[in-house]
């Protein structure tokens, strides 16, 4: 160091925060110390692992942009009201929520059900495709194509449809 006052200060001024530093410290002070900066060096050592290092950086980027989109409130917020639902939930909540689910599985999981599903999958291709290749027109090409007998079958199959769930819809609110 050189010899300007201002040099001679600062050289005293750390010799000093040394001394205090080591007249303050315990030795179980000392030892928490040392198992803090272990473990430090020991997070940091893992840092060099590849794969490691690649995940926090992904966790520190994604974690950045949620926070530029707002995104991050929301992820928190959503786990406030996880936490709040899981701390209010009761036994007897829990399993009755069990039995729901399972019921709902067993009904829905049927072979009917996936036959159905395959079905309307089907239908919803088969249309898709011929409805991309229709010409549109105004009216009289509705008019036209309401004349085809399959139209008027289909038309006649929503109807039914719709008047048999409206009328069970009825009769299970009377229930």
């Amino acid at each position: 160091m050189s010899d300007t006052p201002l040099a001679n200060d600062t050289e005293a001024g750390v010799i000093r925060l040394a001394t205090a530093a080591q007249e303050a410290l315990t030795d179980s002070m000392v030892e928490r110390l040392s198992i803090a900066g272990a473990n430090t060096l020991e997070v940091v050592d893992r840092l060099n692992d590849e794969d490691t290092r690649d995940a926090v950086l992904k966790i520190i980027y994604r974690v950045t942009e949620l926070n530029r989109s707002g995104g991050l409130d929301t992820v928190f917020d959503l786990l406030t009201l996880i936490h709040g639902a899981r701390e209010a939930m009761t036994d007897n909540m829990l399993e009755r929520l069990f039995i729901f689910i399972e019921h709902m599985v067993n009904n829905l999981a049927t072979e009917d059900v996936a036959d159905m599903v395959h079905i309307m999958q089907s239908a919803m291709k088969h249309a898709a495709s011929e409805s991309e290749n229709t010409k549109t027109g105004g009216l009289l090409t509705t008019l036209g194509m309401l004349s085809k007998p399959q139209s008027q079958q289909a038309l006649q199959f929503l109807l039914t449809f719709a008047c048999d769930m409206r009328a069970q819809a009825i009769d299970k609110s009377k229930e």
